[in-house]
């Protein structure tokens, strides 16, 4: 009787033999009422004409917004009523209003509750509280997870039919009349024929050759085999088109007949691959989707006009476009001989995206908000990352519609109804109120239960659980504002303080001995307050200040770190440092634990970036059955080329006395086997190897501290050389070997340079120094301290460049090496338009399972800006702040000392340095 039925027959004759005993079961379908372009209904009047003549009666609420006239429902049975309160089953598309909800009824619609949603939250409260049964069409799955009920080909019709026409108004803004502006929005038609006629009427114009010469052959390309990309193509196919395959996409791009247009549909096996070989396996990347990546970005889309989208994207799965690759891909072509001003060519092959999916944050990265049917285009400006609501201007234009079907609600209400219908009587052949392990449900049914008789279904009880996770962690955000206190207001402040307020939640308090610089930074920062103290000298009123914050970040030296975590184990605060985890924080271990609160250190760039690049790289390694065998790490702050204008090739970005007792610690690495051990007290200049894998920039790089120690906690104890170093222009050991020759580079007390003791010019400690009696001549001083560095004349140069055999004053400090400090501090700054460079290298040795050995070499260069961060500041703060906001966020919860060396760390901090510029690249080289 029924084609709709035909799917069981079993099923079908238990039908038949209840449908008599529930003749008056009654169906409601609600009037839609959640939007104004809503105008579709879940069944159309054929499928009420079937089901009241098996006997039901079906009821019909008025709205002269339905697209679907109420006399067309009238004559196939329906009776149109206000009050649908003696329905047992109520449809709808769209979610009802909670306040018109009956209780103890079954329903059914797209609730968008699956995912905890929190828009929907409150009307799922309702359904529990009035125990309704709700049935969610986007449940509804057969055996292989496929939906069974959706309006999925209507998307990709409407999706397409809007594309086309936003295509026409961008060629228009970027000076080209198309055939595309005949082809209006998807809901300007009466029908889906009326416009397939008028892309087909393009398509002629098209094919006669009315296409501007300039712009190229257009290509098309279809992501996904569903239903959704069918209904795309099936528009598309009115115009004069040629499919081809994905890799055939580069050519007619280039020469392609400009009469036509030109197709391809995309699948997974095109552009995913393995990472670690290259190939693609269907039934593996089901298991392990994090293990691939995918060449769209370089093998399709520098190739694409237009990208339809239809695929939706889940969590450690790769996305088709990063922000990164939208930058990329915008870079101007270079216009070809002959291009005339009113001729002009496109600024670039991608011109347009159509997300049918509308799915926010996912495939295409950059999409992050869904157009309506009222305003259906954006431009997204990748090099601003920005979204401006026009068809003009740089960009690519963006239509990412969510409701797509409701553009053509007749045609959508009836291929919707077909495919809901199948199911329809065994949801209404039951009571809401009935116990749902009473029901005679199929699968597909009963898997799209997702509320009944006051309670989550057992599968969906998952989404309390994410509703808990969520508001637990909008509540560490929004229940108070988190107070930071800030310790140090030098380089790296600025990207930390800028990074933490764009939280207008979190408050600051910035502690520092520099007066002007507090004094800037709470003018530029309305949620900044500043405390002009010495730290280190003010014990009480730092343990005050750390009792009322939630968090303190520590930029101060390494040294006074100790004391600070001293006092957030007194108050119970937790701790952000950027500085090695020294022997004198680990004794803290303990007290840490007990105190419950989390202390994070080595999160700058090295340590920090460092460790993070290559725990990804040695975890990936792992997870293929790769063995390390080796890792080297060489990393420097350094000048730009063009700014490295002194003996030393060197300017301060971050603390100069850091740069400096880094040249006197010892050293330990290991190197095929052979553990090296290096003498404190500059033995470490005489380590130099050049560094030639950016031959351009003459490297230099010598070890820095204990290599070694790494091996069990980055888990490569199996490597036989283990080296981290520090990375300087050639000459600037040779340099610096000098001044430890001349006692220069002292950390130990030297009360003759004290506030208190009348001060001494450059040119008597060095006498001191040297050993000549003041007052010296200046030749009889300069010959002896060129003896002293055993006739060098560079490091004599270097040494008389700085000015340390005048009459200058030494700056008062505790030790020499801290006078030095200061004094290189003033006189190798970086200038007003200097920049600096971030240049680090890791080297990381495989063993693969089948033998063959790689090379794995991970690059970050990263530039400072002209007028701005550092390169240092940089790659130094905006780590430290990622990481302080994860243990606001509570995304950091682990307790004791965390250093970045686990995926759920190191993971999202390499993903988020990303936006801020910090990127790396990584190549491979295979050896048998």
């Amino acid at each position: 009787m029924l084609r709709a039925f035909s799917h069981t027959n079993g099923r079908c004759a238990l039908r038949h033999g209840k449908r008599w005993h529930h003749r008056k079961s009654v169906l409601a379908i609600r009037r839609e009422d959640v939007n104004a372009w809503e105008r579709r209904a879940p069944l159309a009047p054929k499928h009420v004409k079937e089901l009241t003549q098996m006997g039901y009666k079906v009821l019909v609420q008025p709205s002269n917004r339905r697209a679907i006239h109420e006399k067309d429902y009238v004559k196939a049975g329906g009776i149109i009523q206000e009050d649908i309160s003696e329905a047992s089953l109520i449809v709808g598309v769209k979610r009802p209003p909670e306040d018109k909800l009956i209780p103890k009824k079954n329903y059914a619609f797209f609730s968008h509750t699956i995912k905890a949603q929190e828009a929907n939250m409150p009307l799922l409260d309702e359904i529990l509280r009035q125990e309704i049964r709700l049935f969610d069409y986007e449940k509804m799955v057969d055996h292989k997870g496929m939906r069974v009920v959706a309006f999925g080909k209507w998307a990709g019709v409407a999706g397409m039919i809007n594309i086309l026409h936003g295509l026409g108004l961008r060629f228009l803004a970027l000076g080209h009349h198309t055939p595309f502006m005949h082809i209006g929005m998807a809901h300007n038609y009466r029908n889906s024929s009326q416009a397939v006629q008028a892309v087909r009427d393009a398509g002629y114009e098209i094919s006669l050759g009315l296409m501007p010469k300039s712009v190229g052959p257009l290509t098309f390309v279809f992501t996904g085999t569903g239903n959704v990309s069918k209904g795309a193509q099936e528009m598309f196919n009115a115009l004069p088109c040629e499919f081809v395959e994905p890799h055939e996409l580069k050519e007619v791009s280039r020469s392609g007949d400009l009469r036509k247009v030109y197709g391809t549909v995309l699948s997974r096996h095109h552009h995913l691959i393995r990472k670690h070989d290259g190939l693609y396996d269907p039934a593996d990347y089901d298991k392990h989707p994090e293990l691939y990546t995918s060449r769209f970005n370089t093998d399709i889309a520098p190739y694409t006009t237009c990208l339809i989208n239809g695929i939706y994207w889940e969590q450690h799965t790769p996305r088709l476009l990063s922000r990164q690759d939208a930058q990329k891909l915008l870079v101007p072509v270079r216009s070809a001989t002959g291009a005339m001003e009113g001729c002009p060519e496109l600024p670039h092959k991608l011109l347009a995206i159509c997300d049918i999916s509308a799915d926010t944050g996912g495939s295409i990265e950059f999409m992050t908000e869904c157009t309506t049917i009222d305003s259906p285009f954006c431009m997204y400006d990748a090099d601003q990352h920005i979204i401006h609501d026009s068809v003009e201007g740089s960009g690519i234009l963006m239509c990412s519609i969510d409701n797509l079907p409701a553009q053509l609600p007749i045609e959508a209400t009836e291929y919707f109804g077909d495919m809901l219908f199948p199911y329809i009587e065994e949801m209404l052949l039951s009571e809401g109120s009935e116990p749902l392990e009473n029901q005679n449900y199929s699968s597909v049914v009963r898997d799209a239960v997702i509320a009944s008789n006051g309670s989550l279904t057992a599968k969906y009880e998952y989404i309390q659980k994410l509703r808990e996770s969520r508001e637990y962690a909008q509540s560490l955000k929004m229940g108070n504002k988190k107070r930071v206190l800030l310790l140090g207001s030098g380089y790296v402040s600025g990207p930390v303080l800028e990074y933490l307020t764009r939280d207008s939640n979190v408050d600051i308090t910035v502690a520092s001995v520099m007066k002007e610089q507090l004094e800037q930074l709470t003018k530029k920062y309305s949620n900044v307050t500043s405390v002009h103290m010495d730290v280190v000298k003010h014990e009480e009123k730092l343990s005050s200040l750390v009792k009322k914050h939630d968090l303190v970040i520590s930029l101060l030296p390494y040294s006074a770190h100790p004391l600070v975590a001293k006092k957030c184990i007194d108050h119970k605060v937790n701790l952000v440092t950027a500085s090695y985890l020294t022997p004198a924080m680990k004794e803290l271990q303990e007290s840490v634990e007990a105190a419950g609160i989390t202390v994070i250190s080595e999160m700058g760039l090295d340590p920090g970036l460092d460790h993070m690049l290559a725990m990804e790289c040695i975890d990936k390694a792992k997870e293929v059955g790769a063995t390390v065998i080796s890792y080297t790490s060489f990393c420097g702050g350094l000048p730009a080329p063009e700014h490295s204008d002194n003996p030393l090739r060197y300017k301060f970005s971050w603390s100069p006395q850091g740069v400096l007792l880094n040249t006197v610690q010892s050293a330990t690495y290991l190197k095929r086997g052979e553990i090296i051990n290096i003498p404190a007290g500059g033995a470490v200049l005489d380590s130099v190897t050049p560094m030639d894998f950016f031959p351009g920039l003459n490297l230099e790089g010598f070890p820095n501290r204990d290599s070694t120690k790494y091996a069990e906690p980055y888990g490569i104890q199996t490597a036989h050389t283990l080296l981290r170093g520090t990375l300087r222009y050639k000459g600037y050991s040779k340099t610096m070997g000098g001044f430890v020759k001349l006692g220069l580079i002292n950390p130990d007390p030297y009360p003759l340079l004290s506030s208190t003791t009348p001060p001494l010019t450059w040119k008597e400690l060095m006498c001191k120094l040297v050993g000549v009696k003041p007052p010296a001549e200046y030749h009889v001083l300069k010959e002896a301290v060129f003896s002293k560095l055993e006739k060098d004349k560079s490091q004599l140069e270097a040494v008389e460049w700085l000015g340390l055999l005048g009459d200058e004053p030494v700056p008062a400090a505790d030790s020499i090496v801290g006078a030095l400090a200061k004094h290189m501090e003033m006189k190798l700054p970086f200038g007003t338009g200097e920049r600096d460079m971030i240049v680090m290298r890791n080297e990381i040795g495989l063993r693969h399972p089948s033998g063959h050995l790689e090379d794995k070499f991970i690059d970050l260069v990263v530039y400072g800006d002209n007028n701005g961060y550092s390169a240092m500041a940089k790659t130094v703060g905006y780590p430290t702040a990622i990481a302080a906001k994860m243990v606001l966020d509570g995304e950091i919860d682990a307790k004791g000392m965390v250093i970045p060396l686990t995926k759920n760390v190191y993971g999202p901090i390499l993903e988020r340095v990303q936006a801020e510029g910090i990127v790396y690249s990584t190549h491979s080289v295979i050896k048998q």
